[in-house]
This record gives C-alpha cells, structure tokens and sequence, in this order.
C-alpha cells in the first residue's frame, strides 16, 4: 500500500495508565565480587526516561502529536523527575498523586549492553486511587481524538470500563495495550494490541495465521471490538477485523538490537495515525515502520516525526527525485533534522552534457544533499530568447533527477531563484561558471543567514549555448 506521512500537529491524544521511571546504570565489568559469585559493576553513567505510559506520551509528542498523560504517581522525588521530564518534551501531564506510595521505578543496571540485574520499586495502589484516575480522564475526553490506554498491570486500569463507554459514546476511538489473563475489562474499546504470547495466554496457542485469525475474530466479537491488532515479533504484524480479510505486515528487515518499549511505539504510532484521521490499514502499515526504528536501537526510544516521515519517504521512492515546492520544503527540514548540509544549484540546463554532470557531482561534494533548481519553459524563454527551450520542463527534471549526484528537482517559474532560496536556506549556493561570488544571484539571501556561496568552473568546451550554436552549423 502507498503511504502517505499524516498531519500529526494536528491530532490529540489522551494516554491513561501505568506510569513509571525507568532507571539505567551503566558501567563496565572486569572482576567478580568476592562477596559473591556477582560481577562488580563500575558504574560510569546514570540515566533516567519515562516508562509505560510516560514511555507512550513521549512517543507520541515526538511524533509531532499532542499528548495529555493522565496517571498515578507518588508524591517523591521520582515523580517529580518524572512529571518535569515529561512536561519539558511538551506533554501534559494530569497526575493523581497518592502520599503513601512511591512512583514506580525500574532500574536496571546494564553493562556491555547486557541488563545484568532489573530492581523494581513499587506498592499497589488502591482502588480508590484509580477511581480518582478515571475522574481526571473523563474531563479530558471533550478534547480528545484518540484515548490510549496503557495497562502494565500496575494498578491505574484497575476499572476502566465506564471510561470505554463515556470515550465511546463521545465519539473518541480507545486503543488498549492490554495485560493479564482477562480481557473482559477492555469490552466495547476499538482496538487491543496484545504481542502473540499475550493473545495466545488469552485465546490458546495458534499454530497458522489461519488459526490466529480464526481466534481473533473470536476475542473481537466476545468484547465487541472493532479490530484487533496482534503483534508477532520478527513475523510482523497482525490486524484483524469483522466483516474484512485479514492483513498480515512482515515484520521490517533490519538488525534487532533491543526490543524494549516496541509495544509502546507500536501504540503511539497507531494512535497518533489514526487521530490524524489515516485509515486503520495505513496507520498499521506506519506503526510496522515506527517499530522497525525502535528495535534498532539499544534502549526505550522514541521515534521521531523526521525519522519516521524519512522511512516512509523511503518505502515509497519519494525520498529522491522530482519534487514540487511543498514536498522539497519537508524533505529539507527532515534532511537538516539529521544534521545533513543541503546544497542547492539552480540553472536551466537545456541540454545536458558533461559539463553539467561533473558540476553537479562537485557541487554534492560540499554537503550531503544535493537540490537542483531548473527555470520553466517560459523563463527559459524569456532569458535565452525563441526557440528555447530545447527540451522540455518536465524531461530536462527527469534526466536529472537520473543523475547519482542530485537528489532533489524542482522548477521554479520566476527568472530568479531568490523566492526558493528565501524558502529553503540552503547551507551552500554553487554556481557553476566564471562567475564573481558577487555576481551570484541570491548570493545576499545565502550568506545574509550564515549560508556559503561557492564557484565551481564547468568542464572546458562544454556549455548548451555551444552545443545549439553547433547543431545549427551544422544544419547550414
């Protein structure tokens, strides 16, 4: 399927669940103790990130969506770093505070990129706490697109069905990342994404996608589901659905380095998607994709909307080649987002000819990517005069976009290229001929911002206007 990158600035998501502080000590490992057959660990570095729910809230606002957390914390330290790492990534956060327990908190002491030890701290909250929970929440539904409910088991889903019904009712679609061995609790929700070991300690074990489907038919219409999203490791993805054939998404071909926190991308990417209004099919399709990214990497990480967006770009062959305005802009901010250099050359190159090929190839030498800005047919015109152009706008963009050296091709209908320039902000303007740096259209614009302005020669012998002159001799 063809994918499309959502407006996620323009979804609103409401998390409810489990949050907690993820703990990491980091050190290296050389003796054991001779307290214990234990290895001593060194440890070099600390570091703290929201877990569960938080984990969901902090994905989703890298995403570029907007996230209000609501969940049960301690009134300690713990839950203060929390609650000031999470507003500072730009998420609202809404905690019921509970004096007699502590913010969940999970640390695990990791050396050579092995946990060599995971210490939890936690009390189970009252019932009475997540009441309060459910209270909070259902305030929040009238500005909500995507309520996501994030259930570790911890306490704060303890009774979460009247919050379904009244979500529901005012027309917001419930996700759940769904625990334990009962899912009577999640009835009437749109969508669960259990992992393949959670569906099959539910519905019993599968041994074919056939089987899996079967079963998960089975759960929706028991819990008046709308669909059913199982989550099967390096086998992918499977959504189910009444009334629709089954899809099954393999899983993305890339080296697993850690598949903590998966489940939770895979859930705010699916949310954040469908709050943007994409289809069910699509937002599946993208949350594989975020997921990919996920696993790639050591550690709890969020995936970012330039990461993602640069993904889809490439499924789609839409990270390269001719371009309008609007998708040249994205493409720049993603490019710049990974710290690349853009370089941006501008021309009508008529007739392309080796000159041109060798100056393009110089000019991507001075950064990372490479954007070339060609006049249309009626400003060729207008600046080489009638008979001009030789070929075409459009085939002039697909021979260079041919090139290995160009990844971006746009056409501008101005006699100028100021107003993309004014646009984009390149990192570097080449100009390729004999031309002064002070002779550089838009040579002002660049380096009025910190840009650089470069002159690479052409090849000797080679220009368009020499060519033509040479084929209407020869025509004589």
């Amino acid at each position: 399927m063809k994918l499309e990158f959502p407006k996620f600035d323009s979804a609103r998501l409401l998390i409810v669940g489990d949050v907690m502080l993820d703990r990491y000590w980091q050190g290296s490992t050389s003796r054991i103790s001779p307290e214990a057959p234990v290895p001593v660990v060194n440890v070099s570095s600390a570091e703290d990130s929201p877990g569960g729910a938080g984990n969901v809230a902090l994905n989703i606002s890298a995403l570029g969506a907007a996230a209000t957390l609501v969940g049960l914390v301690g009134e300690d330290e713990a839950g203060e770093e929390l609650e000031a790492m999470l507003t500072s990534a730009d998420i609202r956060c809404d905690f019921e505070k509970v004096a007699d327990k502590p913010t969940i908190t999970k640390l695990r002491v990791v050396s050579r990129h092995q946990q060599l030890i995971r210490l939890d701290f936690e009390e189970p909250f009252e019932s009475h706490s997540a009441a309060a929970l459910n209270i909070r929440a259902e305030a929040l539904l009238d500005n909500t697109d995507v309520l996501i409910l994030s259930d570790y088991a911890k306490g704060a889903l303890d009774d979460v069905s009247d919050l379904i019904g009244k979500a529901k009712k005012a027309g917001v679609k419930v996700l759940v990342d769904p625990k334990g061995h009962d899912y009577s609790c999640y009835r009437g929700a749109t969508l669960l994404t259990p992992n393949l070991q959670e569906f099959e300690q539910i519905m019993g074990p599968c041994s074919s996608e056939e089987e899996l489907a079967a079963k998960g038919l089975t759960l929706i219409k028991e819990l008046g589901l709308e669909a059913l999203l199982v989550t099967r490791g390096e086998h992918g993805m499977s959504l189910i659905r009444d009334n629709a054939p089954e899809l099954h998404i393999p899983a993305r071909t890339r080296d697993v380095f850690d598949v903590t926190g998966a489940g939770d991308t895979v859930i705010s990417a699916l949310g954040a998607a469908l709050a943007a209004g994409v289809d069910l099919p699509e937002a599946v399709a993208l949350s594989n994709i975020a997921a990919g990214l996920a696993v790639s990497r050591v550690g709890t990480v969020a995936v970012s909307g330039p990461e993602l967006r640069r993904e889809v770009q490439r499924d789609s062959g839409s990270d390269r080649g001719v371009m309008s305005k609007e998708q040249l802009l994205l493409a720049v901010a993603d490019a710049k987002a990974h710290g690349e250099k853009v370089v941006f050359t501008n021309g009508c190159f008529d007739i392309i000819h080796a000159g041109h090929v060798g100056y393009l190839s110089d000019a991507l030498r001075c950064g990372d990517r490479l954007i070339v800005a060609i006049n249309d047919d009626d400003s060729v015109r207008r600046l080489k005069g009638e008979g001009r152009p030789i070929n075409p706008v459009e085939r002039r963009m697909a021979v260079l976009s041919g090139l290995e050296s160009v990844d971006w091709v746009v056409s501008f209908e101005e006699d100028t290229p100021e107003a993309l320039l004014e646009a984009i902000k390149p990192d570097f303007l080449i100009k390729g001929g004999d031309y002064g740096i002070e002779d550089v259209v838009g040579a002002d614009i660049v380096t009025g911002y910190g840009g650089e302005v470069k002159v690479l020669a052409f090849l000797d012998n080679c220009s368009t206007s020499a060519i033509v002159e040479k084929i209407q001799e020869d025509k004589k």
